[in-house]
């Protein structure tokens, strides 16, 4: 099929912006430690969505599998996951992708401020990554996801249970989850409170 070589095409040109932008973030990062004397993350992960997953997911939104509708509405055909070590550095690292980087941010999602009904708590950007493909300047969609160790592991179980269930979860697994996501708040906060405790003695 046509749209298969077209999507692989499209793909080498989502890697290049995916390597561009790890490259950019570890440089990022590296200053931050420079400049701080920590390293503020705990793991970084980077990942290009599969053809078979973008193409279900253009299903799953009623679309055309056309290479347009892959540039306009998939927005994580590029996802970037940096897991902090405390809630603080999660906006220290926001701060930082939209102060310092050479990237674009279309858009914003503070889901630790205001999480999703299930409790699932991060910090999302999309973002555009400007890069030079076949002799000329253009720009691919990335969604970066900034969030705490204690929210990473909730959101990794939260993930394993709606694979197992595909997606039809039981009430009382969801209402103990959202349960568990409020003792993840709550630990967050109290590990940022301790954090300030050590710096201060020191």
């Amino acid at each position: 099929m046509e749209i298969d070589s077209d999507i692989n095409e499209l793909l080498n040109k989502y890697l290049l912006g995916k390597n561009i932008l790890e490259d950019n973030l570890k440089k990022l990062i590296d200053n931050f430690v420079k400049e701080h004397g920590y390293n503020p993350i705990e793991h970084f992960k980077s990942r290009i969505k599969s053809k078979e997953s973008i193409i279900d997911k253009l299903i799953n939104k009623n679309l055309d599998i056309t290479i347009d509708n892959i540039e306009t509405n998939i927005k994580d055909v590029i996802g970037v996951r940096l897991v902090c070590s405390f809630l603080t550095d999660v906006y220290d690292i926001v701060n930082l992708i939209s102060s310092k980087m050479d990237i674009n941010i279309i858009e914003k999602k503070d889901f630790i401020t205001n999480p999703k009904e299930s409790g699932y708590s991060s910090y999302h950007l999309i973002v555009l990554v400007p890069i030079k493909y076949k002799g000329r300047k253009d720009y691919v969609k990335a969604e970066i996801q900034i969030r705490t160790v204690a929210q990473d592991f909730w959101a990794s179980l939260n993930h394993k249970i709606q694979y197992k269930y595909e997606d039809k979860i039981p009430e009382n697994i969801k209402r103990e989850m959202y349960e568990y996501s409020l003792i993840v708040k709550q630990l967050d906060k109290r590990m940022v409170s301790l954090k300030n405790e050590v710096n201060g003695s020191k």
